[in-house]
């Protein structure tokens, strides 16, 4: 597989360009959710309910400090530790943990976000499942894969028969209810609905075509950081909830094929 990109130039400290550190990165804060996992349960039995903030904190510290070495004049913006304006200049979104509940509660779907990107613009994203050791990742303008693995969305045409995969927001005014209803609508057409718990790894599964296409009212920059670009070199489109290009910060997230989302818009506009 070529992964010659764009982005090569932004080389390292350590020489190596931003996709391979970022996998790397990513590989090694997997290993420390996973050192943590297993004895989750016997913690929180005890009462200890901040263990998982504070494995939180310290996989961003560790990604964070390790692209801080390896690109010093880059930013950094973090779920737990924010940190610089998206918008100028080149910034790494991070995510240590997306599917902090499925990790907290021993259920297998969460993953690590780290993506890259260039005056707001993602330029090399991968999103880590540590469990299976399933590595989805982007480059600008060099394709989507898993792993060794080329990947595509779907090559379903319509809502008919399809798969589809949703999740709940946090908050009050999370949007639940209008995914519940944007789900009554479409259900007579849809094969099945899927919520992971993980917005990241829903994304990642419509890039791959594992989900016909992945739908949520409203995500965080860096839920959503590297699938946005995983979506578009996969092929597909990754749009807010009203069909304009999606970006890191924007309103929601419509991820899927370019016919299948011309035919989820005119079945749900202003209904999601």
């Amino acid at each position: 597989m070529s992964q010659e990109s764009s982005i090569n130039p932004v080389s390292s400290f350590s020489g190596k360009d931003a996709w391979t550190v970022a996998r790397e990165v990513s590989r090694s804060a997997g290993e420390l959710l996973l050192e943590w996992w297993p004895k989750l349960k016997e913690i929180s039995d005890e009462g200890d309910n901040d263990i998982v903030t504070n494995v939180d904190k310290a996989a961003e510290i560790l990604i964070r400090d390790e692209l801080a070495r390896q690109f010093p004049t880059h930013g950094f913006y973090g779920e737990e530790l924010k940190g610089d304006h998206l918008e100028s200049g080149f910034v790494w979104v991070v995510d240590p943990i997306d599917g902090t509940r499925n990790y907290a509660m021993g259920i297998p779907f969460f993953s690590i976000v780290v993506a890259l990107a260039k005056d707001g613009e993602v330029v090399t994203g991968v999103n880590y499942d540590p469990l299976r050791d399933e590595m989805f990742h982007a480059a600008l303008g060099c394709g989507a894969f898993l792993g060794e693995d080329k990947i595509k969305v779907s090559s379903r045409e319509s809502l008919d028969g399809s798969v589809i995969g949703t999740d709940a927001a946090y908050g009050e005014d999370n949007g639940t209810e209008k995914t519940l209803q944007m789900l009554r609508r479409l259900w007579p057409r849809l094969s099945s609905v899927r919520m992971i718990g993980s917005s990241a790894l829903g994304i990642s599964y419509a890039a791959s075509g594992r989900l016909d296409i992945y739908v949520h009212h409203s995500l965080q920059p860096y839920d959503q950081a590297a699938g946005l670009l995983l979506i578009e070199e996969a092929g597909g489109l990754a749009t807010d909830r009203y069909g304009y290009r999606a970006k890191l910060n924007s309103d929601g997230i419509i991820a899927t094929s370019a016919l299948l989302h011309e035919d989820f818009i005119k079945a749900t506009i202003k209904r999601i």
